[in-house]
Parts: structure tokens; sequence; C-alpha cells
């Protein structure tokens, strides 16, 4: 009998599996094991009962367990995957700020990156990022000018960093930086785990004639490491309906434009 046959086998596959790819998705495992994708959600309920992994919408990410969890920090892949739905409304609703012939800057975040995916009506814009993930997206619409900050690449996030990102950043200015962050409170501000992020991301701030913050709620009320700013250097905050009305009611008290979207 193979191995996989077995319930106990087939999850301790799934766990090797997300060991080496820290994502895994139902309809994969239910190819791969060649069992219904009732079973695989069983599985996944299970495991994540034991707490050996997270689910998300369509398939499961690597828990907090992993290695990269521990230093308090999660990479790329594994942020990009929770509140996914969120992620992508908000990015939709920040390109609805944008018009034609803006220039604009989108920074490393997993939710600012969902707006260099929905800039499919414009014609003329000028994309400054420090992302490599967001250059990437914004060649595909093959007509805007697109300029990739230079700098140390940062892999957790996959963006460049450091003093020479900053210094090309100080070279330009743009009409909205969209500005996405790991951590917000209104009393400790915008911060992050990577104090070099949180350096670059004070430069943009300073070269931008609109700084809008996109982020899911589960960002709320929560503090990182490094300081990034305090919320009186964002003009708007585009979240999800999670949002606390006590929180939304003092940014507009501290005339912050506040949206909120639905999933």
């Amino acid at each position: 009998m193979n191995v996989y046959d077995t319930a106990q086998g087939r999850r301790s596959a799934i766990l090797q599996r997300l060991r080496e790819d820290s994502t895994v998705s139902v309809s994969q495992l239910s190819k791969q094991f060649g069992v219904s994708e009732v079973t695989i959600r069983k599985d996944l309920r299970i495991l994540k009962e034991r707490k050996l992994l997270i689910r998300v919408h369509g398939g499961a990410i690597m828990g907090a367990s992993s290695a990269e969890a521990e230093k308090g920090e999660k990479n790329f892949n594994f942020k990009s995957l929770v509140n996914a739905r969120e992620k992508e409304a908000i990015g939709r609703a920040a390109a609805t700020h944008i018009k034609d012939g803006d220039t604009i800057m989108i920074d490393s975040g997993t939710t600012a990156l969902e707006v260099a995916k929905h800039l499919d009506r414009f014609n003329d814009l000028t994309i400054i990022t420090n992302s490599v993930n967001a250059m990437m997206e914004a060649l595909k619409y093959k007509r805007f000018r697109v300029m990739l900050m230079g700098g140390s690449l940062r892999e957790a996030s996959m963006s460049m960093v450091g003093p020479l990102a900053e210094s090309n950043l100080k070279l330009f200015y743009c009409d909205k930086l969209f500005l996405g962050v790991d951590s917000f409170s209104v009393e400790a501000g915008l911060s992050t785990p990577s104090i070099e992020e949180a350096s670059t991301n004070q430069v943009m701030i300073s070269r931008a004639r609109e700084v809008i913050a996109v982020f899911d709620s589960s960002k709320i009320n929560k503090r990182a490491l490094a300081f990034i700013s305090t919320p009186d250097k964002i003009d708007t905050v585009i979240t999800d309906k999670n949002l606390p009305s006590s929180v939304a009611n003092q940014l507009r008290a501290m005339k912050i434009n506040v949206e909120t979207v639905n999933v």
C-alpha cells in the first residue's frame, strides 16, 4: 500500500511540501494524492487544528513555527496569501485615485502590489518603485514608463533598500505614493519589522505630494520594530470594512481621509 493511501502519510507529505514550497493549494494536493478536494480540505482542517499550518482561501501556508515567523517576519509569498481577497479589493479601490499622466510611487508591500495589478484603464503613467514584483507587474502593460530603484535586494520583501535606493528616490517627486505597512496604530504610527524598509519608506513619503496608505485591517493596533512615520504624514487610508470605527473616527479627526472596501 502506498504511504499516501493513509491519512497520516498524506498529511505528513502535505507538511513536507509546505516546508519545501511555503504554500499549497487544495486542487494541487488533490491531483498529487489522487483523492477528492473534500478529503484534502479535511486534512488541512486537521493540520490547522494542530497548529501546523495556516488555512487561506484555496489552500494553506506554512504555520507560525516556520523560521521566518520566529524571526518576526514572513516572506512575501506567505504574506501575499493572507487576506488575499481584502488586499485585492483595496488595491482596486486605490487605483481609482490615479489619473492618466500621474507619476506614482509603489512600495514593496503585498497590498501595494495589488495597485499595480489594477492599472488597465490607464495609458500614460510613470511608475517609480523599489519593488521587484511591482516592476514586473507594471511592465506587463507595455505602455508605462517604469523605473526600479537601485540598491540592495532584500529577499524577504523582494525590495530594493539601503543608501543607494534612498539616494535614487531623492531624485524624483511623485503625485501619489501607495504605501503598504506591516503595522499601524493611531498612537505609534506606521511601522515595519525591517529598519532598512522603514528608512526607505521615510524617503518615499518625503517625495510624494499625496500619501495613500493601503493595508488590510489585520495590521491595525499593532507596532513593529522600526518606525516609519506618524499618521499625520498620511493623506488617505484605504482598508477593509473590518477597520474598528473608533480608529476610523480618530483618523478622520486628524483630517485623514478614510476609505473602507467590501470584499
